[in-house]
């Protein structure tokens, strides 16, 4: 039901910053971030309704922030102050009335924090 294609991956210094974006084609009740590094488990980043309500992860709180566009169709990741630990590929995920537990996933964008 829902589409969802993420984009503004790249290779940065620590201490630069980044922009994502997810456009997402469909309705969604909640949408945000994920990330999966190497050799570790996919975690979660940061999430938002539509309504504007947003929560983060300890690890990303104060130098990432997370909002919606005015027609609710994309979602923006914001990182600021990037670390080496930040290094994973990031995936956007919606989640719907009909797919509440595991939501949707696009097909992740690489972000990597290298000097």
């Amino acid at each position: 039901q829902v589409h969802l294609v993420e984009s503004g991956g790249g290779l940065v210094q620590p201490g630069e910053s980044l922009r994502l974006s997810c456009t997402a084609s469909g309705r969604f009740y909640n949408i945000g971030w994920y990330r999966h590094g190497s050799g570790s488990q996919r975690e979660w980043v940061a999430t938002i309704t539509p309504l504007g309500s947003a929560h983060y992860a300890d690890s990303v709180k104060d130098r990432f922030t997370i909002s919606l566009d005015a027609a609710k169709t994309t979602v923006y990741l914001q990182m600021n102050d990037l670390k080496p630990e930040d290094t994973a590929v990031y995936y956007c995920n919606a989640r719907t009335i009909s797919k509440s537990r595991e939501g949707y996933w696009g097909q992740g964008t690489q972000v990597t924090v290298h000097s």
